[in-house]
Protein backbone atom coordinates (compact mmCIF):
# COMPACT_ATOMS: atom_id res chain seq x y z
CA UNK A 1 0.00 0.00 0.00
CA UNK A 2 1.35 3.36 -1.00
CA UNK A 3 1.29 6.18 1.53
CA UNK A 4 0.48 9.64 0.33
CA UNK A 5 3.15 12.11 1.20
CA UNK A 6 1.98 14.92 3.43
CA UNK A 7 1.39 18.21 1.66
CA UNK A 8 3.92 20.89 2.18
CA UNK A 9 2.87 24.28 3.51
CA UNK A 10 3.02 25.85 0.03
CA UNK A 11 0.96 23.02 -1.46
CA UNK A 12 -1.68 23.44 1.22
CA UNK A 13 -1.93 27.16 0.50
CA UNK A 14 -2.26 26.49 -3.26
CA UNK A 15 -4.97 23.87 -2.63
CA UNK A 16 -6.89 26.22 -0.36
CA UNK A 17 -6.72 28.90 -3.06
CA UNK A 18 -8.07 26.50 -5.68
CA UNK A 19 -10.96 25.50 -3.42
CA UNK A 20 -11.84 29.12 -2.78
CA UNK A 21 -11.86 29.78 -6.53
CA UNK A 22 -14.19 26.83 -7.15
CA UNK A 23 -16.56 27.76 -4.33
CA UNK A 24 -18.85 30.63 -5.32
CA UNK A 25 -18.60 33.59 -2.95
CA UNK A 26 -21.38 33.96 -0.40
CA UNK A 27 -22.79 37.45 -0.27
CA UNK A 28 -25.24 38.55 2.43
CA UNK A 29 -28.73 38.67 1.05
CA UNK A 30 -30.23 42.17 0.76
CA UNK A 31 -33.52 41.06 2.38
CA UNK A 32 -31.59 40.24 5.56
CA UNK A 33 -30.23 43.80 5.67
CA UNK A 34 -33.71 45.16 5.05
CA UNK A 35 -34.99 42.89 7.81
CA UNK A 36 -32.39 44.27 10.20
CA UNK A 37 -33.43 47.82 9.31
CA UNK A 38 -37.12 47.04 9.80
CA UNK A 39 -36.34 45.35 13.11
CA UNK A 40 -34.37 48.41 14.20
CA UNK A 41 -37.25 50.71 13.27
CA UNK A 42 -39.65 48.52 15.22
CA UNK A 43 -37.39 48.54 18.29
CA UNK A 44 -37.08 52.32 18.05
CA UNK A 45 -40.88 52.55 18.07
CA UNK A 46 -40.76 51.09 21.64
CA UNK A 47 -43.31 48.22 21.43
CA UNK A 48 -43.26 47.88 25.25
CA UNK A 49 -44.72 51.39 25.49
CA UNK A 50 -47.71 50.59 23.28
CA UNK A 51 -49.62 49.27 26.29
CA UNK A 52 -50.08 52.92 27.36
CA UNK A 53 -52.26 53.48 24.30
CA UNK A 54 -54.87 51.08 25.72
CA UNK A 55 -56.06 54.21 27.55
CA UNK A 56 -57.98 55.08 24.36
CA UNK A 57 -60.77 52.80 25.64
CA UNK A 58 -61.07 54.71 28.94
CA UNK A 59 -63.75 57.23 27.96
CA UNK A 60 -65.97 54.75 26.02
CA UNK A 61 -65.67 52.26 28.90
CA UNK A 62 -66.63 54.95 31.42
CA UNK A 63 -69.67 55.81 29.29
CA UNK A 64 -70.69 52.16 28.82
CA UNK A 65 -70.28 52.36 25.02
CA UNK A 66 -67.42 49.95 24.51
CA UNK A 67 -68.86 46.75 23.07
CA UNK A 68 -70.60 47.78 19.87
CA UNK A 69 -69.05 46.84 16.52
CA UNK A 70 -68.67 50.51 15.54
CA UNK A 71 -66.97 51.37 18.83
CA UNK A 72 -64.52 48.46 18.63
CA UNK A 73 -63.63 49.30 15.01
CA UNK A 74 -63.06 52.97 15.77
CA UNK A 75 -61.06 52.29 18.93
CA UNK A 76 -58.81 49.78 17.15
CA UNK A 77 -58.16 52.38 14.48
CA UNK A 78 -57.50 55.13 17.02
CA UNK A 79 -55.15 52.83 18.95
CA UNK A 80 -53.14 52.20 15.77
CA UNK A 81 -53.03 55.90 14.85
CA UNK A 82 -51.94 56.96 18.33
CA UNK A 83 -49.27 54.26 18.30
CA UNK A 84 -48.02 55.62 14.95
CA UNK A 85 -47.83 59.15 16.39
CA UNK A 86 -45.92 57.94 19.44
CA UNK A 87 -43.55 55.96 17.18
CA UNK A 88 -42.94 59.11 15.12
CA UNK A 89 -41.89 60.98 18.25
CA UNK A 90 -39.57 58.17 19.38
CA UNK A 91 -37.91 57.98 15.95
CA UNK A 92 -37.30 61.73 15.69
CA UNK A 93 -36.15 61.91 19.31
CA UNK A 94 -33.63 59.09 18.87
CA UNK A 95 -32.35 60.58 15.61
CA UNK A 96 -31.87 63.94 17.28
CA UNK A 97 -30.12 62.45 20.33
CA UNK A 98 -28.03 59.88 18.44
CA UNK A 99 -24.67 61.50 19.23
CA UNK A 100 -25.45 61.91 22.92
CA UNK A 101 -26.87 58.37 23.16
CA UNK A 102 -23.63 56.89 21.80
CA UNK A 103 -21.82 58.19 24.89
CA UNK A 104 -24.44 56.71 27.25
CA UNK A 105 -23.77 53.24 28.74
CA UNK A 106 -27.31 51.98 28.03
CA UNK A 107 -28.75 54.20 25.31
CA UNK A 108 -25.82 53.46 23.00
CA UNK A 109 -27.53 50.13 22.24
CA UNK A 110 -30.56 51.87 20.73
CA UNK A 111 -30.82 51.07 16.99
CA UNK A 112 -30.22 54.65 15.82
CA UNK A 113 -27.28 55.25 18.14
CA UNK A 114 -25.81 51.83 17.27
CA UNK A 115 -26.01 52.53 13.53
CA UNK A 116 -28.61 49.84 12.78
CA UNK A 117 -31.02 52.59 11.68
CA UNK A 118 -29.35 55.51 9.85
CA UNK A 119 -30.22 58.92 11.25
CA UNK A 120 -31.73 60.21 7.95
CA UNK A 121 -33.96 57.11 7.75
CA UNK A 122 -35.18 57.65 11.34
CA UNK A 123 -35.98 61.29 10.54
CA UNK A 124 -37.74 60.35 7.30
CA UNK A 125 -39.88 57.56 8.77
CA UNK A 126 -40.69 59.60 11.89
CA UNK A 127 -41.66 62.64 9.82
CA UNK A 128 -43.83 60.53 7.51
CA UNK A 129 -45.69 58.95 10.43
CA UNK A 130 -46.14 62.35 12.10
CA UNK A 131 -47.87 63.67 8.98
CA UNK A 132 -49.74 60.59 7.78
CA UNK A 133 -51.30 59.50 11.10
CA UNK A 134 -53.24 62.76 11.77
CA UNK A 135 -54.18 62.95 8.07
CA UNK A 136 -55.55 59.39 8.19
CA UNK A 137 -57.44 60.27 11.38
CA UNK A 138 -59.17 63.19 9.64
CA UNK A 139 -60.26 60.84 6.85
CA UNK A 140 -61.13 57.72 8.83
CA UNK A 141 -62.37 59.04 12.19
CA UNK A 142 -63.11 62.70 12.90
CA UNK A 143 -61.42 66.13 12.63
CA UNK A 144 -61.31 66.30 16.44
CA UNK A 145 -59.19 63.15 16.63
CA UNK A 146 -56.91 64.52 13.91
CA UNK A 147 -56.52 67.81 15.80
CA UNK A 148 -55.72 66.00 19.04
CA UNK A 149 -53.12 63.77 17.35
CA UNK A 150 -51.54 66.81 15.71
CA UNK A 151 -51.40 68.57 19.07
CA UNK A 152 -49.90 65.47 20.68
CA UNK A 153 -47.13 65.18 18.09
CA UNK A 154 -46.35 68.90 18.27
CA UNK A 155 -46.28 68.90 22.07
CA UNK A 156 -44.09 65.80 22.27
CA UNK A 157 -41.62 67.12 19.70
CA UNK A 158 -41.43 70.40 21.62
CA UNK A 159 -40.77 68.30 24.73
CA UNK A 160 -37.92 66.46 22.98
CA UNK A 161 -36.35 69.72 21.80
CA UNK A 162 -36.67 71.97 24.86
CA UNK A 163 -39.59 71.41 27.23
CA UNK A 164 -37.98 68.40 28.91
CA UNK A 165 -35.42 70.81 30.32
CA UNK A 166 -38.03 73.10 31.94
CA UNK A 167 -38.95 72.46 35.58
CA UNK A 168 -42.59 71.46 36.20
CA UNK A 169 -43.45 71.88 32.52
CA UNK A 170 -41.86 68.49 31.80
CA UNK A 171 -44.22 66.85 34.30
CA UNK A 172 -47.21 68.64 32.79
CA UNK A 173 -46.32 67.60 29.22
CA UNK A 174 -45.93 63.91 30.08
CA UNK A 175 -49.15 63.98 32.12
CA UNK A 176 -51.01 65.68 29.26
CA UNK A 177 -49.84 62.92 26.93
CA UNK A 178 -51.58 60.34 29.12
CA UNK A 179 -54.69 62.54 29.36
CA UNK A 180 -54.82 62.86 25.57
CA UNK A 181 -54.74 59.07 25.26
CA UNK A 182 -57.70 58.84 27.62
CA UNK A 183 -59.62 61.56 25.76
CA UNK A 184 -59.14 60.46 22.17
CA UNK A 185 -61.47 57.46 22.37
CA UNK A 186 -64.33 59.68 23.55
CA UNK A 187 -63.63 62.17 20.75
CA UNK A 188 -63.64 59.38 18.15
CA UNK A 189 -67.09 58.18 19.27
CA UNK A 190 -68.57 61.58 20.07
CA UNK A 191 -68.88 60.84 23.79
CA UNK A 192 -69.07 63.87 26.12
CA UNK A 193 -66.17 63.82 28.58
CA UNK A 194 -67.22 64.11 32.22
CA UNK A 195 -65.43 66.67 34.40
CA UNK A 196 -64.84 63.92 36.99
CA UNK A 197 -63.33 61.68 34.32
CA UNK A 198 -60.90 64.42 33.27
CA UNK A 199 -59.97 65.34 36.86
CA UNK A 200 -59.43 61.75 37.99
CA UNK A 201 -57.55 60.72 34.86
CA UNK A 202 -55.39 63.84 34.74
CA UNK A 203 -54.32 63.79 38.37
CA UNK A 204 -54.00 60.00 38.36
CA UNK A 205 -51.55 60.35 35.47
CA UNK A 206 -49.68 63.11 37.31
CA UNK A 207 -49.47 60.84 40.36
CA UNK A 208 -47.80 58.07 38.36
CA UNK A 209 -45.51 60.42 36.39
CA UNK A 210 -44.28 62.28 39.48
CA UNK A 211 -43.91 58.98 41.41
CA UNK A 212 -41.72 57.69 38.59
CA UNK A 213 -39.59 60.86 38.65
CA UNK A 214 -39.34 60.60 42.44
CA UNK A 215 -38.17 56.99 42.15
CA UNK A 216 -35.55 57.97 39.59
CA UNK A 217 -34.34 60.80 41.83
CA UNK A 218 -34.10 58.47 44.85
CA UNK A 219 -32.19 55.83 42.90
CA UNK A 220 -29.79 58.41 41.43
CA UNK A 221 -29.11 60.14 44.77
CA UNK A 222 -25.36 60.32 45.34
CA UNK A 223 -24.58 58.95 41.86
CA UNK A 224 -23.05 60.86 39.00
CA UNK A 225 -24.69 61.05 35.59
CA UNK A 226 -28.45 61.08 36.13
CA UNK A 227 -30.42 59.59 33.28
CA UNK A 228 -32.45 62.82 33.14
CA UNK A 229 -30.51 66.05 33.51
CA UNK A 230 -33.52 67.74 35.09
CA UNK A 231 -33.48 65.30 38.02
CA UNK A 232 -30.53 67.20 39.48
CA UNK A 233 -32.73 70.32 39.71
CA UNK A 234 -35.71 68.63 41.39
CA UNK A 235 -35.52 67.76 45.06
CA UNK A 236 -36.95 64.50 46.31
CA UNK A 237 -39.03 66.48 48.80
CA UNK A 238 -40.68 68.45 46.00
CA UNK A 239 -41.41 65.38 43.89
CA UNK A 240 -42.85 63.64 46.94
CA UNK A 241 -45.14 66.63 47.49
CA UNK A 242 -46.30 66.49 43.84
CA UNK A 243 -47.21 62.80 43.82
CA UNK A 244 -48.95 63.05 47.21
CA UNK A 245 -50.95 66.08 46.05
CA UNK A 246 -51.87 64.39 42.76
CA UNK A 247 -52.93 61.19 44.53
CA UNK A 248 -55.18 63.16 46.88
CA UNK A 249 -56.90 65.10 44.08
CA UNK A 250 -57.38 61.92 42.00
CA UNK A 251 -59.04 60.17 44.97
CA UNK A 252 -61.20 63.22 45.69
CA UNK A 253 -62.33 63.47 42.06
CA UNK A 254 -63.21 59.77 41.94
CA UNK A 255 -65.15 59.92 45.21
CA UNK A 256 -67.14 62.94 44.01
CA UNK A 257 -68.09 60.95 40.90
CA UNK A 258 -69.10 57.95 43.00
CA UNK A 259 -71.23 60.06 45.37
CA UNK A 260 -72.69 62.30 42.67
CA UNK A 261 -76.12 60.65 42.93
CA UNK A 262 -76.24 60.95 46.70
CA UNK A 263 -75.21 57.37 47.38
CA UNK A 264 -78.70 55.98 46.66
CA UNK A 265 -78.69 52.96 44.32
CA UNK A 266 -81.47 52.78 41.75
CA UNK A 267 -81.77 49.54 39.84
CA UNK A 268 -78.38 48.11 40.76
CA UNK A 269 -78.18 45.00 42.91
CA UNK A 270 -75.54 46.75 45.06
CA UNK A 271 -74.25 50.34 45.16
CA UNK A 272 -71.30 49.53 42.92
CA UNK A 273 -70.40 53.18 42.36
CA UNK A 274 -69.86 53.76 46.07
CA UNK A 275 -68.24 50.37 46.68
CA UNK A 276 -65.73 50.98 43.88
CA UNK A 277 -64.30 53.86 45.94
CA UNK A 278 -62.83 51.31 48.36
CA UNK A 279 -60.98 49.44 45.62
CA UNK A 280 -59.81 52.67 43.98
CA UNK A 281 -58.42 54.09 47.23
CA UNK A 282 -56.75 50.76 48.07
CA UNK A 283 -55.11 50.72 44.62
CA UNK A 284 -53.76 54.26 45.11
CA UNK A 285 -52.49 53.42 48.60
CA UNK A 286 -50.83 50.23 47.35
CA UNK A 287 -49.14 52.07 44.47
CA UNK A 288 -47.99 54.74 46.92
CA UNK A 289 -46.02 52.05 48.80
CA UNK A 290 -43.76 51.63 45.76
CA UNK A 291 -43.62 55.38 45.18
CA UNK A 292 -42.53 55.95 48.78
CA UNK A 293 -39.82 53.28 48.47
CA UNK A 294 -38.54 54.84 45.28
CA UNK A 295 -39.32 51.73 43.21
CA UNK A 296 -42.24 53.06 41.13
CA UNK A 297 -40.76 52.85 37.63
CA UNK A 298 -42.97 52.24 34.61
CA UNK A 299 -46.63 51.99 35.78
CA UNK A 300 -47.29 48.79 33.82
CA UNK A 301 -44.24 47.12 35.37
CA UNK A 302 -45.34 48.11 38.89
CA UNK A 303 -48.82 46.66 38.36
CA UNK A 304 -47.61 43.43 36.76
CA UNK A 305 -44.87 42.92 39.35
CA UNK A 306 -47.17 43.20 42.37
CA UNK A 307 -49.92 40.57 42.50
CA UNK A 308 -51.85 42.34 45.25
CA UNK A 309 -52.01 45.56 43.23
CA UNK A 310 -53.04 43.65 40.10
CA UNK A 311 -55.82 41.89 42.06
CA UNK A 312 -57.07 45.16 43.55
CA UNK A 313 -57.07 46.65 40.06
CA UNK A 314 -59.16 43.79 38.70
CA UNK A 315 -61.66 44.11 41.57
CA UNK A 316 -61.93 47.85 40.95
CA UNK A 317 -62.37 47.27 37.22
CA UNK A 318 -65.18 44.79 37.86
CA UNK A 319 -66.97 47.13 40.27
CA UNK A 320 -66.53 50.08 37.93
CA UNK A 321 -67.94 48.08 35.04
CA UNK A 322 -70.96 47.00 37.10
CA UNK A 323 -71.53 50.62 38.15
CA UNK A 324 -71.42 51.85 34.56
CA UNK A 325 -73.71 49.01 33.41
CA UNK A 326 -76.05 49.77 36.35
CA UNK A 327 -76.30 46.03 37.03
Amino acid sequence: MTETAPLTKGARIRETGLLEQRTPPRHPAPPRRRGALLGGLLRTARPKQWVKNVLVVAAPAAAGQLFSRHALTQLTLVFALFTACAAAVYLINDARDADADRAHPTKRHRPVAAGQVPVPVAYAVGGALAVLAPAAAAWLTSPFVSALLTAYVGMQLAYCVSLKHVLVVDLVVVTTGFLMRAMVGGLALGIPLSRWFLITTGFGALFMVSAKRYSEAVQMAGKAGATRALLTEYTTGYLRFVWQLAAGVAVLGYCLWALEEGGVPHTSVLPWRQLSMVAFILAVLRYAVFADRGTAGEPEEVVLRDRALALIGLVWLAMYGLAVANW
